[in-house]
């Protein structure tokens, strides 16, 4: 049975992203892939159980049949930390890991672990990335995102720490490599991980789609009530524009998938963006992801209704426009299940920028 750890340089480098690229490309190689993550950080309460987030997500996609309590043994809630120092308890960690584990992987060929965050994290329980890798006994690969200087310089540490746990470094994975300088950072990136004797695995460049939330995600996170247009709450916001200009200003910056933010009282741009939806220019090739209205305001009722027969996803916020998208810039985008299409580009982009026949070699 093979055991694959997934461990990142650090958070947001797409660690969950690769770990379920990696177990729908392998599928075709292991027919029974189980999946675990040790220690998860933020969770959900998912049948009476405290549950990591990234395991439901997996769980749900992969349509696994294992208990989730399972996937996520340990899940670090507040306070969990603070009562571990005053009354430190490794071994019953660590046996409720190789307790869960043993579940898993007892009907598996491959199991993909992944970690939570980098080599170091959960030290202050004595319970690192790097140990746990070791105490499983698994294989490391491990995620970095960027260029060139700051990933390779973040690998080489947290490989070190792998290594002081005496933990195996499969090799590494980049991603989110800018597509405009791909070529150049692939090769330079490629010479630097030679020189340090690091295999590497696969380099992935960036795809905006794949952080672009939906206007149902937005209207979730920040609670922000639908006046109209719920139907198409599914849209992607590539793109944000603040409506703050004249509309034939604004129009320049209306493209596809757009969200218009505007005050509720600026009906001319609110006109606008109506009429960018309706006739999309060569720029903006399709409609407009939506309109975020903002101070509270809500437009006229015969605007409203023009909003509702055209089913553009229509938002209203009581903040004012700068706190508004202050708030839409720091929108942590995490991938659900039922983002099909999202899964999908993750399962073809695995397989055509990782190595996975080499991986399999290594494994």
């Amino acid at each position: 049975m093979k055991k694959l750890f997934i461990a990142a340089t650090r958070q947001n480098d797409g660690k969950t992203t690769i770990a379920l690229g990696l177990i729908l490309n392998l599928k075709e190689h292991f027919p029974k892939i189980g999946f675990i993550k040790p220690i998860g950080q933020r969770y959900l309460v998912e049948e009476g159980y405290k549950v990591d987030e990234d395991s439901v997500l997996i769980e749900k996609v992969c349509k696994f049949t294992v208990p989730l309590k399972d996937l996520n043994p340990i899940a670090v809630e507040r306070g969990f930390t603070e009562r571990y120092i005053q009354n430190p308890q490794p071994d019953k960690i660590s046996a409720q890991i190789m307790e869960a584990f043993e579940k898993i992987s007892a009907n598996s060929d491959l199991v993909i672990i992944e970690g939570t965050g980098h080599a170091g994290v959960g030290s202050v329980f004595d319970h690192s990335n790097a140990r746990v890798a070791r105490m499983l006994g698994a294989k490391v690969i491990l995620i970095s995102s960027g260029g060139i200087g700051r990933p390779i310089d973040e690998i080489v540490l947290n490989r070190s720490l792998f290594e002081k746990e005496k933990a195996d470094c499969l090799g590494v994975i980049i991603n989110k490599v800018l597509k405009e300088k791909y070529e150049k950072i692939a090769k330079v990136v490629r010479l630097g991980l030679k020189r340090q004797n690091i295999n590497e695995l696969g380099i992935i460049p960036y795809n905006p789609i794949l952080s672009a939330p939906t206007i149902e995600q937005i209207s979730e996170e920040m609670q922000l009530p639908f006046l109209g247009g719920e139907e198409k709450k599914s849209n992607l916001v590539e793109k944000i524009i603040i409506g703050a200009m004249e509309p034939h200003e604004a129009l320049k910056y209306i493209h596809k998938n757009t969200l218009v933010v505007t005050p509720g009282d600026r009906e001319d741009i609110i006109l606008a963006a109506i009429g960018s939806h309706l006739i999309p220019d060569s720029r903006s090739q399709t409609s407009i992801a939506g309109i975020l209205l903002t101070g509270g305001i809500v437009p006229d009722s015969r605007i409203l209704n023009m909003i509702k027969r055209v089913k553009i996803p229509l938002l209203i916020s009581g903040e004012d426009t700068y706190t508004t998208t202050s708030k839409l810039h720091d929108l942590s985008v995490k991938l659900r299940p039922c983002d099909v299409n999202k899964i999908q580009l993750i399962k073809d982009m695995v397989a055509r920028y990782v190595d996975i026949a080499g991986l399999l070699e290594y494994v």
